[in-house]
């Protein structure tokens, strides 16, 4: 029989928890981002160039050169508001507690000096930016290597919006499976601000054995210069949680979701298909909240669902349950409803051919939702589905008044800013879902499991 008890991963103190709140707040920055420098989808071509002056500033952005790799030669790209990274080939030599990148060339040349920040979205200022110099000559001072590498390097940041589990994925985990798949494990992981996150590593164990053969080094707790004959030098993210073919070695989303498969050795590469299988009863979770954004009425939205045909489970993703049994649940269900979250991440997890019912909130969210989640999805092989909210489904009425901004003019709240955007559409808001007007969304995950 159905069940529809709110079911939890361990309920457990650790390290990992006490970081929770830390992350839901800077996670948030993501967005703001989005809203103020992003006015049209996230993808921006910029071909790669080559550093010829050293004329770097932190504030700018690399100079748009055209040229070709070359040993002992720098190849960087810039994107847009997003990304900003470095190929460096030849003699590398890394310096992790000074932040130091040092290339020493194969004939004399320009010394040039700039600085990039390691993590995927450029405008978080608290990522502290690495130093690359490319000296003149094979003369010049450079730190002599304590341990050398004959596979290539990854030098990345943790830190900023990491933690939340969005950010963890988008900002780090499918940028990095870009970045080393290439190398087939033989690459090496150098990881800055890994104190910030101690327990990032850990709870991601599986994904990084699974790229890289090594451990990770702790960058900044580092008392070696490594030399590599190549290196990394930041993530690239040409698009939210997401993978462009055409800019990233012809890799797709869904190779990232089948890499996922493999590493968790999840069971199921297809959703129910009820054409091939009518006496199926396809699964949807309904992912529970239990802070704000909480669907009012959630055991009405459960009775609705079943009334759709769906096998129906609620569950709640605590933070502190590990990410091999979030994996293996979530593989287990063919739709997943939820409110606009960071726990609509776990799509990634879902069997191929499955659905994604997004709940947006009210108060203009629409595009937030879209390049969040919409089209993630359907590059990960998904159906998306969204259900917008209506002032009538918002307590925002009940909680702030009917009078209020926030209830009768919410492009007045978008001007003040994200600050306020977040607190009032995000903070303040839940939602008592119209079973009526909402049926038709379930009907039509149904009818996709019976057609796809």
């Amino acid at each position: 029989m159905p069940s529809t008890e709110v079911k939890t991963g361990r309920n457990q103190k650790s390290s990992a928890a006490r970081h929770l709140n830390v992350a839901v707040a800077v996670g948030v920055l993501l967005v703001l981002l989005t809203y103020l420098v992003v006015s049209q989808q996230f993808a921006f071509r910029v071909p790669y160039v080559v550093i010829t002056k050293a004329q770097h500033s932190t504030d700018k952005l690399l100079p748009k050169v055209s040229g070709e790799k070359e040993e002992g030669k720098v190849v960087c790209s810039s994107e847009g508001h997003f990304s900003e990274s470095c190929e460096i080939n030849g003699d590398v030599r890394v310096n992790g507690t000074s932040r130091s990148v040092f290339l020493v060339p194969t004939s004399r040349s320009e010394r040039q000096e700039w600085k990039i920040r390691p993590y995927p979205r450029k405008e978080v200022e608290a990522i502290k930016k690495v130093t690359v110099t490319q000296l003149p000559d094979r003369s010049a001072a450079a730190p002599h290597c304590t341990a050398t590498y004959a596979a290539p390097a990854v030098l990345f940041a943790l830190g900023g919006l990491t933690g939340n589990i969005y950010h963890d994925y988008a900002d780090v985990l499918v940028p990095l499976f870009v970045a080393s798949r290439r190398y087939d494990g033989e690459v090496q992981f150098l990881v800055a601000n890994l104190s910030d996150r101690p327990w990032w590593p850990g709870k991601y164990k599986t994904l990084l054995r699974r790229m890289s053969k090594y451990d990770v080094v702790d960058l900044d707790a580092d008392a070696h210069v490594r030399c590599f004959r190549h290196l990394t030098l930041g993530l690239h993210m040409y698009k939210e949680f997401t993978i462009l073919p055409d800019q990233q070695q012809s890799l797709t989303m869904t190779d990232f979701t089948r890499f996922q498969r493999e590493a968790y050795g999840l069971p199921r590469h297809e959703a129910a298909n009820l054409a091939r299988d009518p006496n199926a009863k396809p699964r949807l979770m309904l992912l529970h909240r239990g802070h704000y954004r909480k669907f009012v009425n959630e055991q009405e939205v459960v009775r609705a669902a079943e009334a759709a045909g769906f096998e129906v489970e609620v569950v709640e993703l605590r933070f502190e349950m590990p990410i091999e049994e979030q994996a293996r649940l979530l593989n287990s269900f063919d739709v997943l409803l939820g409110m606009h979250g960071a726990g609509l991440t776990t799509e990634v997890f879902m069997p191929p051919g499955g659905v994604l019912i997004q709940v947006v909130p009210f108060g203009k969210l629409e595009f937030i939702a879209r390049v969040e989640y919409d089209e993630p999805a359907a590059d990960m092989g998904l159906k998306y589905i969204d259900y917008h909210i209506g002032i009538d489904e918002s307590t925002l009425p009940e909680t702030l008044g009917p009078d209020h901004p926030a209830v009768r003019d919410p492009d007045s709240v978008h001007r003040s800013g994200w600050l306020k955007v977040y607190e009032f559409y995000l903070q303040k808001q839940d939602i008592r879902v119209n079973i009526t007007r909402f049926a038709p969304t379930l009907a039509q995950a149904m009818d996709h499991l019976r057609r796809h």
